[in-house]
């Protein structure tokens, strides 16, 4: 008789070079490779029970039956594990995050990262970094990120097997952290997988993905030698890169709320008053500041003086996808 219960725990990422666009929507692979970071402090926990006494899929998150959409989504995910790995059985999926979902603080990546560890681990299988980064590809693109830990580099390949992240420097290389300024806790009307759909019916997207090697050259080059400046420079130009993509798909998408403008205004004027900050926004209305740690403290009280702002979060580089209990 089968019977396992697995829990893993993984963080969302933020992008620092975005992914927008898929060249095989059913695959996830990209237009373009991206570079993130971990989130420290946020994280989602899944627990997958395998039992030859579940006789379907049932997902639960926050301890409540999930939306019919969320349900498919992970079946699909599922039914395409079970071939891949000739997998028979059912699970039993609990997950909870910590921070707000479908917000864009990337909780799909941190939840299908979670499950694709938890459930391989469920059923026995030791998978390597990278397969484990292919399958949670599957589930949600960006979640492929989610599964090595500190700075990530999403290689945007061409096919499953050339498609998956990898470290390029530990948490502990540079000790950024994100402020998140929380602007809206609702979901999102359009989902961000909805949005990669539209993002080739804008006539910026070519021009988009045309130079995204020299802004990926230039990010990592960043991280590399840390070098907040760059950093600024370039990850700022990508997000807004990103949205007006956003803003001319068609039907076009605006994702930003009044409070997300003040932010990035502030921001700006932060920086030209000589504190190193900078933005970046994920497909949401939620800005996430990047500074030093030497100044994340002074960052966040001025952020939750901005009107809008709900709250701020704070977090650092994060680590892997780990598994916390094994059965």
């Amino acid at each position: 008789m089968i019977n396992k219960i697995t829990t893993a725990i993984a963080h969302p990422n933020i992008a620092l070079i975005k992914y927008w666009g898929d060249l095989d929507v059913d695959l996830h692979i990209p237009v373009n490779s991206s570079i993130s970071m971990n989130l420290d402090g946020l994280f989602t926990r899944t627990t997958v029970t395998y039992s030859s006494e579940i006789t379907r899929d049932d997902l639960f998150i926050d301890g409540q039956p999930a939306s019919e959409i969320a349900q498919k989504r992970v079946e699909y995910f599922l039914d395409r594990f079970r071939k891949i790995y000739k997998i028979s059985g059912y699970f039993q999926i609990e997950s909870a995050s910590n921070f707000p979902i479908n917000a864009g603080i990337a909780s799909s990546a941190s939840a299908f990262a979670a499950l694709s560890l938890a459930v391989t681990d469920a059923c026995g299988l030791s998978l390597s970094e990278a397969d484990l980064s292919r399958l949670a590809r599957l589930g949600s693109g960006s979640a492929c990120r989610s599964i090595p830990g500190g700075f990530v580099e999403w290689q945007a390949g061409y096919n499953h097997e050339s498609s998956f992240a990898f470290l390029i420097a530990s948490p502990s290389h540079w000790c950024l952290v994100d402020c998140i300024a929380i602007v809206d806790t609702e979901e999102k009307e359009t989902s961000s997988r909805q949005g990669h759909e539209l993002a080739q019916s804008s006539p910026l997207q070519q021009a988009r993905i045309m130079n995204a090697d020299q802004r990926l050259d230039e990010c990592r080059f960043a991280i590399m030698s840390r070098d907040f400046d760059l950093l600024a420079r370039v990850v700022e130009l990508d997000s807004n890169m990103m949205h007006a993509v956003m803003m001319t798909s068609n039907p076009p998408l605006l994702y930003w709320k009044p409070a997300t403008i003040s932010i990035m205004k502030s921001v700006i004027e932060w920086r030209m008053a000589g504190i190193p900050v900078c933005y970046t926004v994920d497909a949401g209305a939620n800005v996430h500041v990047l500074c030093e740690a030497e100044n994340s403290g002074a960052i966040l009280n001025q952020l939750k003086e901005i009107p809008g702002v709900l709250l701020v979060l704070e977090a650092g580089p994060g680590g892997a996808a780990t598994l916390e209990i094994r059965n």
